[in-house]
């Protein structure tokens, strides 16, 4: 069993982004066009220039020089703008890469693990291939990692990556448009619109956050500068063009407003919908860092946790109290695996949207989730995962899992409604659900037959519990749910000691008085045994007053009754 990593704290948003729709006029979007294709021209010229100066530091990369020379033809807020996208682009693709190369790494290995042992054969843990058919196979595999390997370590030692500016897939769509289902007159709209540039990047102290594109705060109006060869189609002062529209950002207005009125940086971007033939303004911003609770803090606020398990097509979230303990029901709440992603993404956030009521409801501090990671799965998925119609089956349910999307909206989603969220290891936490805590949730919940317990609620519940600090399984030892068949006790618990026996009261006899002078008997004035200190260790027990009802105390009077009986006879004998 490997070592369990410490929950932590999933940090808060870095920044947020809102988006409005512009409906613009036939002469806007014909303005718009024109500065896009410009900008978008220059900015992809610019972009091969660093890639070809390739990989040095920062103050090597000939930033000002081009930027001067994009000043000329546009203006020296857009040329930074556009050096600045180059330099973030290029840098991605570095990293790209390097995740690749790793990637390819590591199924290359465990090929080449497993190559080396016999078919049919084990070498440890390492399971050699069923037949020689399989093993051809993986080894022509192999041939092929090292083959684009080899081709993605030249780029690196290069520093060239590979850019396709509007996508990569987009572009191997033009070669085959029947099995995409495009026209080319659609392929074209779509890929000129992918190309456009229309982002200005923020500055602190300049008018409403941002100069080249300006969003007035009272009326909504968006005004841009255009570029020096474009300066003949501005319709207000400075080379400036409005539009006939206005945006309202109705989602997270206040916080835009204030940052505008304030005049901070805020980054405005332009896009065009070529599907939906749709025009809209993205504005983003930085937000300050938030200081959020450490699971140490919220363990001695006692604090209550909501526990989710993210599966592939459903949430599975259980509520815990402060000392680890299920309250309520288990819940299931769906999300969309197939259809497009828009669809998907609306359901997912839906769901976030419900777990974030439900945490409020109990009155959680947070809410709990495993620090997934699928990228080493899905490179040596193909030999660690199964083989043949199952094991390809199980690929595809990993791969569904929405793993990264659902993190990044639960984080600023959960930040906004006031909300934390912890991060545990994703170590056993579903065996251990299934096996310590399936059937007690399933006793709990025996009387609601709507309720469905499955092993992904006690995963759940062992999420929480680890975020908590206590461990995923149930003390050893722990009181049984039915009381009355099992007697044994969790153990560390305290214990009443037993008294000793000179020191109890002394037991009530036929001859002792009634209180209150009355003749008829009570329920609890019947005889009772002293209970035996061995038995009075094993753990609590209900003590009742035995009625007419109960079976020891009917058997119990019937022996009196039998041994007075006997006793009668004896003194009437002769």
């Amino acid at each position: 069993m490997r070592a369990i990593a410490d929950p932590f704290t999933v940090s808060a948003p870095a920044g947020a982004r809102i988006r409005d729709r512009l409906r613009v006029t036939a002469a806007d979007t014909e303005v718009l066009r024109l500065v896009g294709e410009h900008l978008g021209h220059h900015q992809r010229a610019d972009l091969a220039t660093r890639i070809g100066i390739g990989q040095v530091r920062a103050g090597q990369n000939q930033r000002a020089e081009r930027k001067k020379r994009l000043t000329a033809v546009s203006s020296s807020r857009w040329a930074g703008a556009m050096t600045r996208a180059s330099e973030d682009q290029y840098q991605l693709s570095l990293r790209c890469l390097y995740d690749k190369q790793t990637s390819l790494r590591r199924a290359a290995h465990v090929i080449e693990m497993r190559l080396a042992v016999p078919c049919g054969q084990r070498s440890g843990k390492t399971r050699g291939y069923a037949n020689q058919a399989e093993r051809w196979s993986k080894q022509r595999r192999l041939a092929v990692l090292r083959s684009r390997l080899t081709r993605i370590e030249a780029r690196l030692e290069s520093g060239r990556p590979g850019i396709v500016v509007g996508g990569r897939r987009l572009a191997k769509a033009r070669n085959s448009l029947g099995s995409s289902g495009l026209t080319d007159t659609q392929w074209r709209q779509r890929w000129d619109s992918a190309r456009l540039f229309l982002t200005a990047d923020g500055e602190s102290g300049a008018p409403y956050g941002n100069y080249t594109i300006t969003v007035a705060p009272d009326t909504g109006l968006v005004s841009i500068v255009l570029p020096e060869p474009l300066r003949h189609l501005a319709n207000a002062p400075r080379g400036r063009y409005r539009l006939s529209c206005a945006v309202g950002f109705s989602h997270r207005r206040d916080d835009w407003s204030d940052r505008i009125t304030a005049h901070r940086a805020v980054r405005y971007r332009i896009v065009h919908d070529a599907v939906r033939d749709r025009w809209y303004l993205d504005a983003s911003w930085a937000t300050d860092t938030a200081a959020l609770p450490t699971p140490e803090e919220l363990r001695a606020m006692g604090a209550r946790m909501l526990g989710v398990d993210l599966n592939a097509d459903h949430l599975a979230a259980h509520v815990l109290d402060p000392h680890g303990n299920p309250v309520g029901e288990p819940l299931t709440l769906p999300i969309a695996v197939d259809g497009p992603a828009s669809g998907r993404d609306g359901l997912l956030r839906a769901a976030i949207t419900e777990l974030i009521r439900i945490a409020k409801q109990h009155q959680c501090a947070g809410i709990t989730i495993e620090n997934l990671g699928f990228g080493n799965a899905r490179a040596t998925g193909r030999e660690t995962m199964g083989r043949g119609g199952r094991g390809k089956r199980f690929r595809r349910t990993v791969a569904h899992i929405p793993t990264a999307r659902f993190r990044e909206r639960l984080r600023s989603m959960t930040f906004h409604a006031g909300l934390v969220v912890i991060a545990v290891d994703p170590a056993y936490t579903s065996v251990w659900g299934e096996r310590y805590w399936k059937a007690p949730l399933q006793q709990n919940n025996r009387k609601n037959r709507q309720v469905t317990v499955t092993r992904h609620h006690g995963a759940a519940v062992a999420i929480g519990r680890r975020a908590l600090g206590y461990r995923a399984r149930r003390r050893p030892g722990v009181t049984a749910h039915d009381r009355r068949i099992v007697t044994r006790r969790a153990t560390g618990q305290a214990v009443l000691p037993p008294r000793a026996r000179g020191t109890a009261s002394p037991p009530r006899t036929a001859s002792t008085p009634l209180e209150g002078g009355e003749t008829r008997p009570r329920r609890g004035d019947q005889l009772a045994l002293f209970p035996d200190p061995e038995d009075r260790s094993r753990g609590h027990q209900a003590t009742t007053r035995p009625g007419r009802d109960s079976s020891a105390n009917s058997g119990r009077h019937r022996q009196m009754r039998l041994q007075d009986s006997c006793l009668r006879l004896t003194e009437g004998s002769p």
